[in-house]
């Protein structure tokens, strides 16, 4: 959280969007204090709009879904995933506050949070001729701390409690750039009082930014989107389905309802879902979840290797004819490969989850890389948000209604009636690998029983209490990640998480 500041300039950092660069303002040759100018020209706020729009990106995708999915009950472990994710897949004495993998999910949102605080910051004094794209930029800015915040809440912090939200710890509030501050932690109350100021600040910068499919930049639609999370979140119901039913209703966005959608959807990136998609290439700006498909070539065969294997319990989850199982499971179109033995290359052995193959123009090797372009808006959140807030408000009707349109599209048996347990179903079934099912247990306050293997994976996959048979209980400390000790050993002003030990590292 407190990142040296190395000198970069305006136009390499626009050189450099392939990664967010974490340092984005100088120290030692030009120093910066907030409140100082730092835009000066076009090519200024061209350089910096470009960084703060990487950061954005860079939060979603790879270990921002996988550690969250793989912590819960959809894959099982293979027999040579090289202990990958282990620890968080297991939530067993393995897993402490030194685990890389929550670390980076803590270190690099207050990383790119430092940078959006440096340019809302830095973006309220600029030419006059550049006052409207600023304002703008300031706005995307606003929305992507938000994003940011949210992630570390629904992680580090509980779950949102209107009874007990004043005082449940959360994480560090840092809105201004420190680099001496050491802050406590946060109340999970001030923390989401901070995402909606921000949103509530993006909604206004940004409220003449209409939205379109796939638009790369944040628009007025990713705003009330992050609305719809929010007050879904902080259990306003009523709020939460005004959000999800008003992006709904703008008509710009479709569900996929055939095939030929949803491989234009999953796999060329050509979708009519995003309400927003950052741009990709080959050299810059992929997204991968590499862990579910490992393709690889071994004695000229193209091949998937993954460290993870879809449970049967996830396999049961749909109906035939489910157009998303057919999408993002393969049985046999490539082989499998482990521990020096083929699979599936004579017949379906086990299914891959696949929903993130590869988008062929993301890639020039012989075999599919898992790249794609970052989608953190899906107009598919926004049926699931509508259905369980308007059942949370008393609304069974409306919340059948959007239950059962998102279920017509995908050729799912509709359900009968709108109840917390098909609901949730829906939930499981649909946003699969998109790193929300940790976020969704914890608010519903439910735990699981188990992640059967699929029985032709059984020799594949690691068995036992701590895989196959995982029982993770609605109160399981491990619902709140642990503060890293890196951030404990050099804050002495933050409180670790129940059930990780000392609060300070000696």
């Amino acid at each position: 959280m407190n990142k040296t500041l190395k000198y970069i300039s305006a136009g390499a950092i626009l050189a450099m969007i392939a990664s967010c660069d974490m340092d984005l303002v100088p120290k030692g040759s030009i120093s910066y204090n907030p409140g100082d100018q730092i835009i000066t020209n076009q090519s200024d706020l061209t350089a910096y709009r470009a960084n703060v729009l990487a950061c954005f990106r860079s939060l979603d995708y790879g270990d921002f879904d996988i550690v969250s999915d793989v912590m819960a009950d959809y894959f099982n472990a293979a027999s040579d995933f090289g202990n990958n994710y282990g620890p968080v897949h297991r939530t067993d004495n393995t897993f402490t506050t030194g685990d890389y993998n929550t670390e980076d999910n803590w270190e690099y949102p207050y990383s790119y949070i430092k940078n959006f605080n440096i340019f809302i910051e830095g973006a309220k004094v600029v030419p006059a001729e550049l006052k409207a794209q600023a304002d703008v930029a300031r706005g995307e800015a606003f929305l992507a701390r938000a994003f940011a915040y949210m992630h570390l809440a629904r992680h580090f912090g509980k779950a949102y409690s209107p009874e007990t939200a004043s005082s449940d710890l959360c994480v560090p509030l840092v809105t201004v750039y420190d680099q001496s501050e050491r802050p406590a932690r946060a109340t999970v109350a001030q923390v989401y009082g901070q995402i909606k100021s921000d949103l509530d600040s993006a909604a206004v910068l940004l409220a003449g930014v209409p939205g379109e499919v796939r638009s790369q930049y944040p628009t007025i639609d990713a705003v009330n989107f992050m609305y719809a999370r929010y007050y879904l979140d902080t259990r306003d119901y009523q709020r939460a389905a005004e959000y999800a039913t008003g992006v709904i209703n703008t008509g710009t966005y479709a569900l996929s309802s055939t095939a030929e959608e949803m491989t234009a959807e999953w796999l060329d990136d050509e979708g009519t879902e995003p309400v927003m998609q950052f741009y990709a290439s080959i050299s810059e700006g992929q997204g991968g979840h590499s862990a579910y498909t490992g393709m690889a070539v071994t004695d000229g065969v193209t091949h998937y290797h993954p460290y993870f294997i879809p449970s049967q319990k996830l396999i049961d989850a749909y109906d035939e004819g489910d157009i998303r199982f057919a999408q993002w499971f393969d049985g046999g179109d490539y082989p499998s490969y482990h521990n020096a033995t083929w699979y599936n290359d004579d017949g379906t052995d086990y299914y891959v989850f696949k929903k993130y193959f590869g988008n062929p123009d993301l890639y020039s090797s012989a075999a599919p890389n898992s790249a794609q372009a970052v989608k953190p808006f899906l107009i598919s959140e926004m049926y699931l948000i509508a259905a369980e807030a308007y059942l949370e408000a008393g609304n069974a009707a409306n919340a059948l209604t959007y239950l059962n349109a998102l279920q017509e599209k995908r050729h799912a048996t509709l359900s009968l009636t709108a109840t917390e347990e098909n609901i949730h179903n829906e939930w499981y079934r649909e946003t699969v690998g998109e790193g929300l099912r940790f976020s969704c247990l914890k608010r519903w306050g439910e735990g699981f029983s188990g992640r059967p293997a699929q029985p032709g994976a059984e020799m594949v996959v690691n068995t036992g209490t701590a895989y196959t048979e995982k029982v993770f209980a609605s109160d399981d400390y491990h619902f709140q990640w642990p503060i890293p000790t890196y951030e404990m050993q050099t804050n002495l002003n933050l409180v670790q998480n129940e059930g990780y030990g000392a609060t300070v590292v000696e």
